[in-house]
């Protein structure tokens, strides 16, 4: 089954994001715009899962939580989960990796926690967008260790990506599969990836209206979707960096 997919979407929590974005809102439009699963991914912060999760059975959408992790390095990779506990799990654990820096709201923006009804719960102190002390090549076996499922974010763009970081994706990180914004750029970033690689295509949408933009989509085995559900199966076709 072909399954459409956006797997890097912010939320009011994310200082960069759209306070409008709220994550029932999020949920909402990924459904209006005809995706299959959608992952919730703020900056170093999954506190926003939960509203998510909750809208997104509401309007039927398969979900996944996630974050966008920030490594000590600067480097943002792609955190995913396909159940809520494992994701909140995991997000104990970077809150207590953040390196604390106050946010600043008229500066950096809000980082708004809401429920699913898009009322504002608490808004979090200490700026999310910053970094974690976690090194790049650990990040892999920390988000297994959890149940999850690691891609370097946008390796294609200038800022934060690992190939302007590092010159290319270091092998020993472990990666199996790859996370970029721009089709175009696909021939140019090869030679920073392992051989025949999978490459998940996503908006990294910080307003409503870039949801579903990278125009992702995957052929998933039917016989995982039905034992496992869409969003699940989906991230075991990611783990296991199956082309089809």
């Amino acid at each position: 089954m072909r399954l459409r997919y956006d797997l890097h979407i912010h939320s009011c929590l994310s200082p960069c994001g759209d306070d409008a974005l709220t994550p029932a809102f999020a949920a909402g439009s990924a459904k209006l715009c005809g995706l299959d699963v959608a992952a919730l991914t703020d900056h170093n912060s999954a506190k926003n899962c939960p509203a998510f999760f909750r809208a997104a059975e509401f309007y039927g959408l398969s979900p996944l939580g996630g974050l966008e992790l920030s490594t000590i390095e600067g480097v943002h990779v792609l955190c995913l989960f396909d159940s809520l506990e494992k994701i909140m799990e995991f997000d104990l654990f970077v809150g207590e990796r953040l390196i604390k820096m106050e946010n600043d709201p008229a500066f950096f923006g809000n980082q708004l926690v809401c429920d699913e009804e898009d009322e504002v719960l608490h808004t979090e102190k200490y700026l999310l967008s910053g970094d974690t002390d976690i090194y790049f090549n650990d990040v892999c076996g920390i988000v297994k260790s959890y149940g999850g499922v690691a891609l370097p974010a946008h390796i294609d763009r200038k800022v934060n990506g690992a190939v302007e970081i590092f010159g290319t994706v270091p092998v020993e990180a472990g990666f199996t599969a790859y996370e970029m914004r721009d089709r175009s750029n696909t021939e140019d970033y090869l030679v920073h990836m392992r051989p025949d690689p999978l490459i998940i295509y996503n908006s990294d949408a910080h307003m409503a209206e870039h949801i579903g933009s990278a125009g992702g989509a995957a052929t998933v085995d039917d016989g995982w979707i039905n034992e496992l559900g869409a969003a699940s199966a989906l991230l075991k076709y990611i783990s296991l960096g199956i082309k089809k």
